[in-house]
């Protein structure tokens, strides 16, 4: 997973400039982040891994902080690929969703990567609820398309949680695949679509 996509999940609200540099850039910083950790990895040292100018970086990223935050994002895209996951048959979209994420959290990089404080998290929880979520919500459509959606990465937030960022004995010792087959049920039950209730069909035909 060392290989970085040449789109950013997001831009950011800053000019994305000429791709190959934003690729360049981002991956001299996941291998300096990888190898020093955040706290001892430095714009500087990036730019001259890079061949950039610091101010480059400065200018596409803001601070090391946003950096870091958009090689999250390209590392949550490369693996949990929101298009690829929603474009499969839809009777097997829970076990790609359990696929994709268990197959992010054991990539080791990104393990070592998610450890890194509260610009790991942040980054994190961004990409869940502005690429995961809202694409889920766009995706399934209709009335009860967001308390489905927030259904399912609530039941994948959880799979995250105790499994990797504080894991419990139980959920982490199951394989990958044994995971996909206990959830798999749960998240099949979130996206279906709800039944409209009795109140609500009245509500409605008065309407």
């Amino acid at each position: 997973m060392n290989n970085v996509a040449p789109v950013s999940a997001r831009t950011r609200g800053r000019p994305r400039g000429n791709p190959p540099t934003r690729e360049s850039i981002v991956s001299s910083a996941l291998a300096l982040f990888l190898e020093r950790g955040y706290q001892h990895t430095t714009l500087r040292a990036v730019a001259g891994a890079a061949g950039v100018d610091p101010a480059l970086i400065s200018y596409h990223f803001g601070s090391k902080k946003g950096l870091f935050a958009d090689v999250m994002q390209f590392q949550c895209a490369n693996a949990l690929a929101v298009d690829d996951v929603l474009g499969g048959d839809p009777a097997t979209l829970p076990d790609r969703l359990i696929d994709a994420v268990t197959g992010l959290w054991e990539d080791s990089d990104f393990r070592q990567l998610s450890t890194r404080g509260d610009e790991a998290a942040e980054a994190i929880r961004e990409y869940l609820e502005h690429e995961l979520l809202a694409r889920l919500v766009e995706f399934l459509g209709g009335r009860d398309a967001t308390a489905r959606a927030t259904a399912v990465v609530t039941i994948l937030g959880g799979l995250i949680y105790t499994r990797y960022l504080n894991p419990l004995p139980t959920p982490a010792a199951l394989t990958p695949s044994e995971t996909r087959h206990i959830l798999t049920p749960a998240l099949r039950a979130a996206l279906a679509p709800r039944p409209r209730t009795a109140a609500a069909t009245g509500a409605h035909r008065r309407g």
